[in-house]
């Protein structure tokens, strides 16, 4: 999620200074993306000095509002019209973490696959919890993020499950057992047959 666009999209609502701005982007994605108030003054800095927002005169509380400037409405609608790339995104640290996994010596992988799975399918319920909690018509943005985030989870969970049924299919296996040695009476059998044969 980029912060910066999150606040230009906010601002562009209305005026808000820096509280009013943590508590809109909180509201908006069902507080599933936490934002402490320092990276939200942080990213306004940065905004101000690409002169993407403009800060107002302090009210008498102290606080300072921001607005969009119109080189930030420019940018804003940029963002909205950009496809994201998957090579922007973060790595995908489970795959990674799997994948070191099979190639770390002491490393149990199927544990490792197991409890992922366990962690992934409790978040997974706790996502399904959420979406279902309300049917308010202010609550479709955040609704919309728990649904990407239940799919990504469901997702998940099918991917540890063909990484588990992979370790079982490519597992190693042992030396071939020895084959079972004739007792006396198949080499008795044996000997008679072919002397039977070789007489004909």
């Amino acid at each position: 999620m980029s912060i910066r666009h999150g606040l230009l999209a906010l601002l562009e609502r209305g005026q808000m200074y820096g509280y009013q701005l943590r508590a809109a982007f909180e509201e908006s994605t069902g507080s599933t993306w936490p934002l402490n108030i320092g990276q939200v003054y942080t990213t306004l800095s940065r905004l101000e000095r690409d002169g993407l927002v403009r800060p107002l005169p302090e009210s008498e509380a102290g606080q300072r509002p921001y607005e969009i400037t119109d080189a930030g409405r420019a940018d804003l609608a940029l963002w909205f019209a950009t496809p994201i790339s998957r090579n922007d995104r973060p790595r995908d640290e489970l795959a990674i973490k799997l994948a070191l996994a099979l190639t770390t010596p002491g490393v149990d992988v199927r544990s490792v696959v197991q409890a992922q799975r366990s962690a992934t399918m409790r978040a997974l319920q706790e996502l399904t919890r959420l979406k279902y909690g309300s049917n308010r018509p202010e609550d479709l943005p955040w609704r919309l993020v728990l649904d990407s985030m239940v799919f990504q989870a469901e997702a998940e969970v099918r991917w540890l499950d063909h990484c588990e049924t992979s370790l079982v299919r490519h597992q190693p296996s042992g030396p071939a057992p020895p084959a079972p040695r004739p007792d006396d009476a198949d080499v008795r059998d044996a000997a008679r047959w072919a002397g039977e044969e070789a007489r004909r």
